[in-house]
């Protein structure tokens, strides 16, 4: 059996090491290829400040490149007796190169091997939902475009108010894709600071040069002070849990409005048949479920910075195991978020829209406000315009002029939809997704 990397001469009792790792083994599957990654650096600078010597350094170099090809073939796995990724790292090691493998732990502590994981982790699954987003944003840009001369109700209070556009409704939420992503560019910058070397959350007696482990990891700075590097932990899940939240917001508010505009009762769009199920008793229905498992998906990932809130909150400076919990539902959010967003675009780009929604003489009203205007534009003050229109309405003559000619920014005539293109693309780029590219592969020995 290995023993644990903190053990010494008495064996934990097995429901008391149950209880404590918990599903530690599984969540820090998410995290192995990191702490590969982790090690590279971490072995390259003890090299150069004395502490490992060049011959073991390229030995260990070697095998730490090997696991990692492993966990992208996907054998590697944690041995039922190791208690977690950095022991199963560090066994495979010594197993290999005896006490040479030992020696990749000094100056270090299982807290910021954790912590430096998780960063690496959350850099790259923010680039993986980067792109997702990217995508519906895309699709949701292209539908404004294709359907921006089609006029639909627009509601206040659930109310037919005035007249809004599908150019309107679509450009609506990729408009608001930006914001979010603008969030997640925020989220990113917090996790793109490097905590290795602050060990146990006090620093090392070793000279170990951290700038070196920031430059060799990508990172875009470092947690200078040893004691916020570890009360980052936490802080920095709900930060970026925060960020997944807003976009979460986004897309579950555009799968409520997509169940509402698909129901009979108003007709406004159709859902592709394939994205809809049958009733086992009414051979007419078409439920949109995998919208509304969506809404539903996007309220948990909505709740998950308050679950890691509640968990870290009372906690005091110092690293605390509560902290192992927030993984559990904070590693898988990435992927759930991901799966949501792609989703929701390959059913954005099939909505068919309804071009005669208009025709329906229940919407003739929203047309009000546009005839009040037509008048104040004539001469006659709005007040007096405003009244004359609600007589009409009250008496039965009011007669909708259903074209309109709106051209300010933003409106049904002017969707702006160049300028969010180029916001969006601003904010994309600004993320520099490059930096750890370039620096995973001089780690891994792929320059070429």
């Amino acid at each position: 059996m290995a023993s644990k990397l903190w053990e010494k001469n008495i064996t934990v009792n097995t429901d008391v090491e149950v209880y404590t790792v918990g599903r530690d083994r599984e969540m820090d599957m998410y995290l192995a290829r990191f702490d590969v990654l982790g090690s590279l650096a971490h072995i390259t600078m003890l090299e150069s400040v004395g502490l490992l010597t060049a011959d073991e350094l390229k030995a260990l170099t070697d095998e730490l490149r090997d696991i990692y090809s492993v966990i992208e073939r996907g054998e590697f796995v944690i041995e039922p007796d190791v208690e977690d990724v950095h022991s199963q790292v560090e066994l495979m090691l010594t197993r290999r190169l005896g006490d040479t493998g030992k020696k990749i732990h000094s100056g270090r502590s299982r807290n910021d091997q954790v912590l430096v994981d998780l960063k690496l982790f959350m850099r790259q699954r923010i680039e993986d939902v980067t792109r997702a987003v990217a995508s519906l944003f895309a699709t949701l840009l292209d539908q404004s475009e294709r359907y921006k001369e089609v006029l639909m109700p627009g509601y206040t209070h659930l109310q037919v108010a005035m007249p809004s556009s599908f150019g309107l409704w679509f450009g609506a939420y990729a408009e608001s894709l930006v914001d979010d992503l603008t969030v997640l560019q925020a989220a990113y910058r917090v996790a793109d600071r490097n905590p290795l070397g602050s060990a146990a959350g006090y620093g090392s007696s070793f000279p170990l040069d951290r700038s070196m482990t920031t430059r060799l990891l990508g990172f875009g700075s470092m947690n200078y002070n040893a004691v916020y590097a570890q009360m980052g932990r936490g802080k920095t899940e709900r930060i970026v849990a925060q960020a997944l939240g807003s976009i979460a917001a986004t897309v579950g508010k555009l799968a409520y409005d997509a169940c509402l505009f698909n129901s009979q009762n108003f007709g406004f769009i159709k859902l592709p048949d394939q994205y809809t199920t049958g009733s086992s008793i009414m051979p007419h229905k078409k439920n949109p479920d995998v919208f509304e498992l969506t809404r539903a998906k996007c309220n948990k990932i909505q709740a998950l910075p308050y679950e890691i809130t509640l968990i870290t909150n009372n906690l005091p400076s110092g690293y605390f195991r509560d902290l192992q919990l927030v993984k559990e539902n904070f590693l898988p959010a990435f992927d759930s978020l991901i799966d949501i967003l792609t989703m929701v675009d390959r059913m954005v780009a099939e909505i068919k829209v309804n071009r005669d929604i208009l025709d329906d003489p229940r919407y003739d009203l929203m047309f009000s406000v546009e005839e009040v205007n037509r008048l104040v534009a004539g001469g006659m003050p709005f007040r007096d315009a405003y009244k004359k229109v609600g007589l009409d309405i009250e008496n039965g003559n009011f007669v909708p002029c259903k074209s309109v000619h709106h051209t300010h920014e933003g409106s049904i005539g002017n969707l702006c939809n160049d300028r969010l293109r180029a916001m969006f693309d601003k904010t994309l780029d600004a993320f520099g997704f490059d930096a750890c590219h370039n620096a995973f592969a001089a780690l891994l020995g792929r320059n070429d």
